[in-house]
């Protein structure tokens, strides 16, 4: 059953107003007042307040009655209800005074309403006073806004047996109640915890019986449900039989076993369950195939070598151990770790002396157990889902009790417990490898050099925890010497946002090679994204949801101009060499996915020298999720793009990321180039048969100009043969552009929509033979639509660098 919300019944929203003057006259009588008694205002008002009394003596009785509370009196009076019934009202008043007479302030509820509040918040203080439970209430921001003074007693944030009620104040919140509080902030709810903590000093029965805590916590919300803090309470009391004290620890074995996906620090978590609770000593083993997270079948790693994965101890130099953390631990034939291991149960000895015979073939380890006085031994293997990852020891010497059936049971249900975490973990780790070899087998393992750019980039995943993410980036080569930079990313972790990734780069490559312009280029990928989604929607158990975000750029050496298109996607940087880092005003498109909206590009001009950044958002959120301080920090690590771009890379990992980003990071630097204009030399072609032979002439000499020679003969061939379809088949102004960079591009451009197909020409046929020609001689050819046409562009191979002229 609900408990009902109370309301102050005093408040000015709750309760009954009433003025009266001097005469005792109504002046004011409130909505409230009208519900409680039934009197509408204007039957009232102007009429002797004690016509709405029960009675003459009613009046003076609540004089007799009064006490003194602050300025004004409290009381209770009798009045009549407009039905004829009377009403008993919990009153305050207050006298007013205003130059012309003194008039009463009467604030007034019904008394069963009054003792349900007074009986509410005498609940709150004998709790926080009176009870023997600790209780304190955290704030949002996880601070003590109260505690009683048994929590701080436990918690020894108060001397001990200091007197006083609940205090509120600065008190370091322990991390026991920190942990608890953000679960029920976070989830809204949490378990209840038991813990075993120390006996106080010099209680010595006590100090053999333990203590045990019982924590709760529970949120505080407002009547509209908004979130005001937390309650926190305590309860400690003593362990009274064994029984209780193993249903303690398999309590506190659930809560702190498998906090993580990391196996080591499941194995660790597992030994500090045991020590000392249950060992002196506790040491895990575990196959190699475990700690490499291979794939495991049923049968049992009996060949396989183990590793110390996680030892501890009572004594911090670890005396006991014989194998250091992640060397092999190699144990004898005989020794209950292998045959427990072979049978898959657990090996007790209870009594343990030189005479036990598995210690004669295994002489350091009985050396070490004598010396320490280990009395009592314990393996118990580790497994889970029918497979044995591994072994577990515990040894006893200064606990002077054996291992009983009782601890086996216990050990036992504990180590079954982990295994299933640790299984988990190395699943997990698993799948995270093959992701993250998924992912960067998907990446560009170097890029390539360009004439318009000098490149560096850093590709960073995330710990595994979060699982691999889709962040990617890339480098194109492009006609006309220019060059695209891509940066994405996908939306999720894990194995199927790697493939995606994969998929979405290789559509970019494929429509980056059709020239296509930045804005067009991210409509046709959002189509794909969109396919991608509606086959996830089909497919049974796969992503529900797939979406992605991009930058997309285009720098032109010649023009030094950068055409950009973003979707969804953090602006590009760009460090000038004699201005502020600027974050240019790029159109923000929609995410990749979302489908039917436009995609806008923009163009700017780059000096040569300039630093162009691309990034994913992981790299401005990763230290604080303060997009501010991000871009604020990346403006201060690209402030010097004269430094090397390699030097530049690592300063960002440094400044903006720390030890573990909590999510995938890419980003691409690149240094802009300009073609020197005597690299470039462009010629109007008239529309006349008769211009061929003009302009296999300017190649000639253009060529021989440039010490090119050797490719002279091709270079003619080529331009006859574009420059002579452009005559013969397109419109408007012809022109012909030759580029000399890592290759001789020559491009012809004309007015015309059409573009040319290569095919075969027949014996019969007196044309059609030019791109074939061109194809067979060019290293690459290709077409790309302009705004007022198209250009035919073809690379040609140069030879050897030697006598060449640069950049």
């Amino acid at each position: 059953m609900a408990y009902p919300h109370r309301i102050d019944p005093f408040g000015i929203t709750s309760a009954a107003v009433v003025l009266v003057d001097a005469r005792g006259l109504i002046h004011y009588w409130n909505r409230r007042a009208q519900t409680l008694l039934g009197h509408p205002a204007a039957h009232v008002l102007g009429r002797p307040v004690t016509s709405v009394l029960a009675g003459e003596d009613a009046l003076a009785s609540f004089i007799a009655g009064r006490r003194r509370v602050g300025d004004g009196w409290e009381g209770v009076i009798t009045a009549r209800h407009r039905a004829g019934h009377r009403v008993d009202l919990a009153v305050r008043t207050c006298p007013l005074s205003n130059g012309h007479g003194a008039r009463w302030l009467a604030v007034a509820c019904e008394v069963t309403a009054l003792r349900g509040w007074e009986l509410d918040q005498a609940l709150v203080r004998g709790l926080l006073e009176e009870s023997a439970l600790g209780v304190g209430v955290l704030d949002t921001d996880l601070r003590f806004h109260r505690i009683n003074r048994v929590l701080a007693g436990m918690e020894g944030l108060l001397p001990a047996g200091r007197p006083g009620p609940e205090t509120a104040g600065p008190h370091p919140v322990p991390p026991t109640v920190e942990a608890q509080a953000r679960q029920v902030l976070m989830s809204g709810r949490v378990p209840l915890a038991v813990e075993q903590v120390a006996a106080p000093r010099g209680d010595q029965e006590d100090a053999e019986r333990g203590h045990l805590r019982l924590r709760s916590s529970f949120p505080l919300r407002d009547p509209d449900g908004k979130m005001l803090g937390v309650c926190h309470t305590a309860a400690a009391f003593t362990v009274e039989d064994r029984a209780r004290e193993r249903l303690t620890l398999v309590n506190e074995a659930g809560q702190r076993i498998g906090t993580s996906l990391d196996l080591h620090r499941t194995v660790h978590e597992l030994g500090e369950v045991l020590v000392p609770q249950l060992a002196d000593f506790a040491a895990v083993d575990l196959f190699e195939g475990v700690l490499t997270a291979k794939e495991l079948t049923a049968r049992q790693l009996t060949g396989d070598t183990l590793q110390r994965a996680a030892h501890l101890s009572i004594h911090q130099d670890l005396p006991e151990a014989v194998v250091a953390l992640g060397e092999p631990a190699a144990y004898p034939a005989q020794s209950p770790q292998r045959r427990c291991l072979t049978t898959g149960r657990t090996v007790r000895d209870p009594v343990l002396d030189p005479s036990t015979w598995w210690l004669s073939g295994d002489s350091q380890r009985r050396t070490r157990l004598e010396t320490l006085g280990v009395h009592s031994h314990l393996t118990v293997p580790l497994r889970a889902r029918g497979v044995t990852m591994g072994v577990v020891t515990l040894l006893r010497w200064e606990n002077q009790q054996a291992f009983d059936e009782d601890d086996q049971l216990l050990v036992e249900e504990l180590v079954a417990r982990a295994a299933v975490c640790v299984d988990n973990a190395r699943r997990f780790a698993r799948e995270h490898d093959a992701a993250l070899a998924l992912q960067t087998s998907l990446l560009p393992p170097d890029v390539p050099e360009h004439t318009a750019v000098d490149v560096a980039f850093r590709y960073l995943p995330t710990d595994a925890e979060a699982g691999v993410g889709g962040d990617w980036f890339d480098v194109i080569p492009l006609s006309g010497a220019r060059v695209a930079l891509v940066v994405g990313d996908v939306i999720g972790h894990g194995i199927h946002a790697a493939a995606s990734m994969g998929r979405l780069r290789a559509a970019v490559q494929t429509l980056a090679d059709l020239d296509l312009p930045p804005d067009e280029l991210l409509a046709h990928v959002d189509d794909l994204v969109l396919r991608l989604a509606e086959e996830a929607e089909a497919a049974p158990g796969g992503p529900k949801v797939i979406g992605a975000t991009c930058v997309y750029a285009v720098y032109d050496p010649i023009s030094r101009r950068l055409q950009v298109a973003r979707a969804g996607h953090p602006s590009p940087a760009i460090a000038h060499l004699t201005q502020p880092v600027e974050y240019p005003d790029i159109p923000a498109g929609p995410p990749l996915g979302l489908g039917g909206l436009p995609f806008e590009s923009a163009e700017l001009e780059v000096e040569e020298g300039s630093v162009i950044a691309l990034y994913t958002d992981g790299l401005i959120e990763a230290s604080d999720r303060d997009v501010d301080v991000g871009f604020e920090r990346l403006s201060f690590a690209l402030a010097h793009p004269d430094r090397p771009l390699e030097e530049i890379c690592d300063t960002m990992v440094r400044i903006l990321l720390p030890d573990h980003p909590p999510d995938d990071v890419a980003f691409l630097v690149a240094r802009t180039r300009a073609l020197s204009p005597d690299l470039v030399a462009t010629w109007e072609v008239p529309p006349d048969p008769a211009a061929v032979q003009e302009a296999r002439g300017n190649t000639a000499r253009k060529v021989a100009e440039w010490g090119l020679d050797d490719c002279a003969f091709t270079a003619e061939l080529v331009v006859s043969e574009l420059v002579t379809n452009a005559i013969t088949h397109a419109c408007g102004p012809i022109t012909l552009r030759l580029i000399n960079e890592r290759h001789l591009i020559c491009e012809v451009s004309d007015g015309g929509s059409t573009s040319p197909h290569l095919r075969r020409a027949q014996a019969t046929d007196e044309g059609g033979r030019g791109l074939f020609l061109v194809a067979q001689v060019a290293q690459r050819w290709g077409t790309r639509y302009t705004p007022t046409g198209k250009t035919i562009w073809a690379e040609l191979q140069l030879p050897p660098p030697a006598g060449r002229a640069t950049a």
